[in-house]
This record gives C-alpha cells, structure tokens and sequence, in this order.
C-alpha cells in the first residue's frame, strides 16, 4: 500500500503541524518535541499530527541489523495520542517508500494531510538517501510553502535523551535508570506460557512471559514489578535469567511469580511493568538456599511496591 493510500482515511479539517519518525519508546525526549508541535498547532489553530512508522526503517534499510523495540504499534500509537495530538498516522516503511524523494514523501503530507508546519529534531533525516535533513528542510520548505523547525534534542544530567540510550540501560537491568528517561517505568508484554514448572515445584508458581524476540528484555536478575493482567495490577518477583541453580541448559527466560495470586493465566495477555531490579541472578550450591533468596526477594518485591503505583 502507497503512502498516498496509507493516510487516505486522514482528513483534517483544518492545516495541521506535523512530525514524523519512529518515536519508539515514546520517552521524554519525544515527549519534549511533541509538545512543542502541539503548542505550535494550538498557536496557529491548526491539528498536530504525528506520522510514526509502523516497523524501523532500518529492517528495509539494512535488514542485517537486528532491532530491538522498546514499545510495539498499538503501544506507542496510544502513548503518542495521550500527548494531546489530533492525530496519529501509523504507515508502512518498505522499499517503495525508501525510494521517495524528501520532496515527494513532503507533497504528500502537504497533500493529504494539509501540512503547513514540520517539526523535526536536529538529527532528523527523510527521503531518498536522507536527502532531507535540517540543512536541506528550510529550502525545501520555503520552496512548497510550508514552515520548518528543528527543536533541540532534550538533554538530562545523565546525558542526551535518546531511544539508544534507554535500550542500553535496560539490557545492562537498569530499569530505574531507563525510567528516569522514559518519564514512565518500562514494561514488556506477551503471552503466559508453559515452562518446566521449576517454580511450582519450589512453591513458587510463575507465569512464564514468551515476549516478541525484537523486544528489548532486562538483564539477567531479580526485579519487582507489576503484573497487570487485564485492568488489574498484581505484586511480582520478576526472574530473568537461564536458571544457572539448575544446569539444565536452560534458554533465557521471564518467569513472574505474582504475589497472592494462584489463578490459571495461562495463554493469557500479560505485562510486566519494572520498577526496581533487586539483585543479579545468582547460582546457588543448594536448592534450600535458592528457595530461602526467593523468600527474600518476595518480601523486597512486596515493600518496594507498597511505595509505588502501577502504571
């Protein structure tokens, strides 16, 4: 399907002021420029809008490097419309697109969505070999009518805000950290599935989370999280890890034992929100001793959550 035919359904009833990308994450940074486009879209009477791409372009682009997500669509399509916009326009990046001219994927917004503004940051590129930059923009857009401007990135003690940033932190199992960027605690959904049932055996039954494989995942350890299944957030003792107690080669798994909770989720829908990591994962010479930490990081889950609230 053509861009044309993707952003068909779209009719604003007035100009709008737009930005595009993937906003994967939807952290404080894209946080920071949307509310300026919002700002500037009220200013003017006009719609914000947002156009966000369905799967990175790098999968088209350079499909030998493997992406990690912070969030999916239906994750970030309602993280962005909670930021006041009017519209979000989720379209597909494929070779078709790849091959259009910045000036061509312009006309096109300027077309079907009535953009008179485009609100970038100072790293964005579109088009054909990236050919539309924040040195090239002005021009362009001065030539089709419509007004350009590049917002500066948003900076933190820690550094710049960026999506690379945040996956770094949470691969490395620092979730407080990536919270502090995201302006939210991170999470990761699937689906329950059956594992060993090593948990059960211990008397600690967990869900076994089968997140998508191009979703960045905590470093091995132990956290507290929330569990919210359906409208209801429960306490859980999160472990990620390969099990080193055991030997039993293992794969990578999320196992989430939920804090008085005993019914059967399994195939059930399942997110986990991290909130704090409690320890690494660690290998014990006895079983006895394993189960003896668990205790321990049941009852750290339980009073690390009772000062916080799920998201």
């Amino acid at each position: 399907m053509s861009l044309d035919e993707e952003l068909s359904h779209l009719s604003p009833d007035r100009y709008s002021a737009i930005t595009v990308g993937v906003f994967d994450g939807v952290h404080r940074g894209h946080r920071h420029l949307i509310d300026l486009l919002a700002r500037q879209a009220r200013a003017s009477d006009w719609r914000a809008g947002v156009v966000t791409f369905k799967n990175h372009p790098v999968t088209v682009l350079r499909p030998d490097v493997r992406v990690e997500f912070l969030t999916d669509l239906e994750e970030r399509t309602r993280l962005l419309k909670g930021l006041g916009v009017d519209f979000v326009a989720p379209v597909s990046f494929d070779r078709s697109l790849a091959r259009l001219s910045a000036h061509d994927f312009l006309k096109v917004l300027y077309d079907k969505l009535r953009m008179r503004k485009l609100v970038v940051g100072p790293d964005f590129a579109m088009g054909r070999n990236r050919g539309g930059n924040v040195k090239t923009l002005p021009a362009l857009a001065e030539s089709m009518g419509f007004e350009f401007m590049a917002v500066d990135l948003l900076t933190d003690p820690a550094g710049v805000v960026k999506s690379t940033t945040i996956r770094r932190q949470i691969a490395e199992g620092d979730v407080s950290g990536a919270a502090k960027l995201l302006g939210r605690n991170f999470s990761v959904r699937g689906i329950v599935g059956r594992g060993q049932e090593r948990g059960r055996e211990l008397g600690f039954p967990t869900a076994n989370l089968e997140a998508p494989a191009d979703f960045v995942i905590p470093g091995d350890g132990i956290y507290a999280t929330w569990a919210h299944l359906g409208s209801r957030a429960y306490m859980a003792a999160t472990s990620i890890g390969i099990r080193p107690t055991f030997d039993d080669g293992s794969n990578r798994t999320v196992e989430a034992y939920l804090l008085d909770f005993s019914a059967d989720i399994y195939d059930q829908a399942l997110r986990l929100e991290f909130v704090q990591r409690l320890r690494g994962e660690e290998k014990f010479d006895t079983v006895e001793a394993l189960v003896e930490q668990m205790d321990r990081d049941v009852w750290q889950t339980a009073n690390v959550l009772s000062q916080a609230t799920p998201l």
